[in-house]
């Protein structure tokens, strides 16, 4: 599933960076969703980026953190922990997709000039899901620094909270935090006593 959901998003995102028209009409614009009921907004911005660079990096994160989920995903399934593998992936991704998009459609409903893309929120919720599995597992900082996840974790939501209230640029970091948090949960959504193994897994240095 990682490699199909790059390979459209990359494809919509090309086609999005020629033609502004499609750009308009998939990205989040929170007016448009509640006053127009364009719900599939929600979902469709995840496929859109800004420009190459956005794109390529959000795309390598996910190949990096996708395909250790997935794999994950499917020795649970084979065990019987879980239904169905590619779904529960399937729901991982897009849950974070629709969770990072929720902060922005409240507090910018009324605002028919703010808009929202990128898979961030998504990418964010793949990679806190892995932390959750594998909560030392060392994530690169940078690329460079190796940080074991949990503790990139906790400072990634801190960073996130702090650029959201001090910077006006264009990173969405509430999209972001709403997308890491999703994630971490999302395990105890699809069986509940996946928090042992965190705790277990936590608890070994």
């Amino acid at each position: 599933m990682t490699f199909i959901i790059i390979f459209i998003t990359a494809v919509v995102s090309v086609i999005c960076f020629r033609n502004r028209q499609y750009f308009d009409k998939l990205s989040l614009i929170p007016y448009r969703v509640v006053h127009n009921r364009e719900w599939y907004r929600i979902i469709s911005h995840g496929l859109v980026h800004a420009d190459y660079v956005h794109l390529i990096v959000n795309m390598i994160v996910l190949l990096s953190f996708g395909q250790y989920l997935e794999q994950l995903f499917k020795a649970y399934q084979h065990a019987g922990t879980i239904w169905n593998s590619s779904i529960s992936f399937l729901l991982l991704y897009f849950g974070g997709m629709a969770a990072a998009s929720v902060y922005d459609i409240v507090k910018f409903k009324n605002n028919p000039h703010y808009a929202s893309i990128g898979a961030s929120g998504a990418v964010a919720a793949v990679i806190f899901a892995s932390i959750f599995f594998n909560p030392w597992n060392k994530i690169y900082f940078f690329g460079i620094i190796p940080i074991p996840g949990i503790i990139f974790g906790v400072l990634y939501i801190l960073y996130c909270q702090y650029m959201s209230k001090h910077e006006g640029g264009v990173i969405n970091h509430n999209a972001h935090m709403y997308g890491s948090i999703f994630g971490f949960i999302y395990p105890m959504l699809m069986d509940p006593s996946f928090i042992h193994i965190f705790l277990q897994k936590i608890t070994q240095f």
